[in-house]
């Protein structure tokens, strides 16, 4: 019987188009960090191996841990720590601003509200790449309570990332949760969709703002907007 409901979040409850988001998210960030004497261009390269770093990671330490490490190699000999703390500082201040590069979907707030009224349980499976505070400011973009999430998957806490599969079963130990007894809810054939499939969870396949580099057989998946997610959710109860 299905219990919980794991829901993406940029792309899925959180409209954009990625390039969009990126360029105007970044564009805020090197604003803020030049000042500081660090190179927008270099930096955003940076946050990239950071990215690769954490995507790759094997489970033994936090994602934290390893985008740290990526951050310290590429600039010796400066404070490294004052760095990340105004980096830290910059999602909870200015990133706010980057609210006007997504779009908003009034129904993923209703979906989320009814689907917790009906009593499922609900984990935000947004790639933990991100600080806890940015998911929870982009849930907020989402207009949606972050409270109703019983899980977060952030960088402080996770040691896998998607598309690993292991990052979905990371979530179902951490509940421990069956695999059929969950829903995955994303909009990236890869991350979402193929990776939790390959852990075992159903899916559906959230189509407004599709992301499918790798041209994915998607007719295998349950697919299409929040009418159909609620549809496909009650047809597996």
């Amino acid at each position: 019987m299905l219990k919980t409901i794991l829901f993406d979040l940029d792309g899925t409850l959180l409209p954009m188009v990625e390039k969009e988001f990126l360029e105007g998210y970044f564009g805020l960030l090197t604003k803020t960090m030049e000042p500081r004497g660090l190179n927008g261009r270099e930096l955003i390269g940076v946050l990239w191996r950071g990215v690769a770093a954490m995507v790759a990671n094997d489970g033994k330490r936090t994602n934290e841990a390893v985008f740290r490490e990526v951050f310290a190699r590429a600039y010796p000999g400066r404070d490294v720590e004052d760095d990340l703390f105004a980096l830290e500082n910059f999602y909870r201040t200015a990133f706010d601003g980057a609210r006007v590069f997504c779009g908003y979907s009034p129904a993923a707030g209703e979906t989320v509200s009814e689907l917790k009224r009906r009593g499922f349980s609900l984990i935000l499976a947004s790639n933990p790449v991100f600080p806890r505070f940015a998911q929870e400011t982009r849930l907020i973009w989402a207009g949606i309570d972050p409270g109703v999430f019983s899980l977060f998957t952030s960088y402080e806490n996770f040691s896998f990332s998607k598309p690993n599969p292991d990052y979905y079963r990371a979530i179902l130990a951490a509940r421990g949760l069956a695999p059929d007894e969950c829903l995955m809810v994303g909009n990236d054939a890869e991350e979402d969709a193929w990776a939790a499939s390959q852990a075992g969870i159903p899916v559906f396949l959230l189509t407004d703002c599709l992301i499918n580099r790798k041209e994915k057989d998607i007719t295998v998946w349950r697919r299409g907007s929040f009418p159909e997610l609620m549809k496909a959710i009650d047809e597996m109860n």
